[in-house]
């Protein structure tokens, strides 16, 4: 059985996906750009984008019961691997002990000129 998750506080979904799916206690979740919920807006730097993009992935986790330390896998796409270490920096941050598994990816673009989008599957 599957579990559509929304959190108020993350940016509505703007296509025909859900910001994330809850299935036999793993949770999906879909790729976050960094753009507040409440505003609309996406900040300018990588490491502003980084965190709300983080942000927004909390928002999601806590709203299914979930936290950060649940994340098993993360996917991050950047539109430019240059920004690889001041991402990795902020990323650092939100996974502190038992790292996620990850895979990093270069782009051509992002939705929105976002700089950033990231992906993760939480399980209990």
């Amino acid at each position: 059985m599957k579990k559509v998750i929304a959190s108020p506080l993350a940016p509505k979904a703007v296509g025909p996906y859900s910001q994330a799916i809850e299935a036999h206690g793993t949770l999906y979740i879909s790729g976050q750009l960094p753009v507040d919920g409440a505003t609309g807006t996406m900040p300018e730097t990588i490491e502003e984008q980084t965190h709300q993009s983080l942000k927004n992935l909390g928002h999601i986790l806590r709203e299914a019961g979930y936290d950060y330390s649940d994340v098993v896998k993360t996917t991050v796409l950047l539109d430019s691997i240059a920004d690889f270490a001041a991402m990795n920096a902020i990323y650092a941050t939100y996974f502190t002990t038992d790292m996620p598994a990850r895979m990093c990816y270069e782009v051509a673009k992002l939705p929105m000129g976002a700089k950033v989008e990231i992906d993760a599957v939480a399980v209990k």
